[in-house]
């Protein structure tokens, strides 16, 4: 069985953001990019479903620019057997940061597209990306193929031709049997990545990476939406020390009126 795993590449969680001067976007240049943390678990989920013999190749596949092939070869390095880089650099309508500007529904049809040709059992994706937060393109996908779907996974087992998965809902844990192929999205609780060693990072440079280009995958990338303005929060107000509970119901009840 092949694992298919869609990764992003996105900003470090640990850098501080910055907005651009004329409020355009979030500052890129110089910026520490990293592979969404998400993606990494799906990642690290697909491996240790090869280890455990239930997958016999693992396939990352990325859009973006030039620059998203780094984290295509970090996931080479963590274990993965091949890469597919969807090559959107040439688009004229796209911004700098080709990686943000495609949307959830063009990336779900990219990877229709991809799954057609390499027909995996297993497609795992992170539940969202730390830059959007959309989580859509796990539903999408699973709409536009037809494929049975587990989101918010924290739990995947693997039963034969199908996969039990348990996933975090607002009342707890449900758990859900889908019949591959099946389409899972992955959360936090659900593994730890590991880290790549130095051997297996000289490894990844020549594991095989095919670059494709969205038109050889018979998509059109129209943008639907456009981004007027990004802001910075406004800062809060800093909070208030009051000497006595009275005080505080006071303040309460006549400065916030929240009683």
């Amino acid at each position: 069985m092949k694992v298919l795993v869609a990764i992003k590449r996105v900003i470090d969680p640990y850098v501080k953001i910055r907005i651009k001067s004329d409020g355009s976007g979030v500052e890129t240049n110089h910026v520490k990019m990293t592979m969404n943390p998400f993606c990494e678990i799906a990642v690290e989920e697909a491996i240790r479903l090869k280890e455990a013999g239930h997958a016999d190749e693992v396939i990352v596949v990325s859009a973006g620019g030039i620059a998203c092939q780094e984290q295509l070869r970090t996931a080479l390095a963590l274990g993965a057997d091949r890469a597919i880089h969807i090559n959107t650099t040439s688009i004229d309508t796209a911004p700098t940061d080709t990686d943000s500007c495609l949307e959830p529904l063009t990336v779900a049809k990219l990877l229709r597209s991809v799954m057609a040709i390499e027909q995996p059992g297993l497609v795992l994706l992170g539940k969202q990306s730390i830059d959007t937060d959309n989580n859509q393109v796990a539903q999408m996908l699973a709409a536009i193929t037809q494929r049975p779907q587990g989101t918010f996974a924290s739990k995947v087992v693997m039963e034969g031709n199908a996969v039990s998965v348990t996933r975090e809902i607002d009342g707890g844990l449900e758990s859900v049997k889908l019949i591959l192929p099946a389409i899972i999205s992955t959360d936090l609780r659900l593994n730890e990545p590991r880290y790549a060693s130095l051997p297996n990072i000289m490894k990844a440079k020549r594991k095989p990476m095919d670059v494709k280009t969205p038109g050889e995958l018979g998509v059109e990338i129209v943008l639907h939406q456009e981004v007027l303005e990004i802001t910075s929060p406004p800062v809060r107000n800093p909070g208030v020390m009051v000497a006595s509970v009275s005080e505080l119901v006071d303040k309460l009840k006549n400065e916030a009126k929240v009683i």
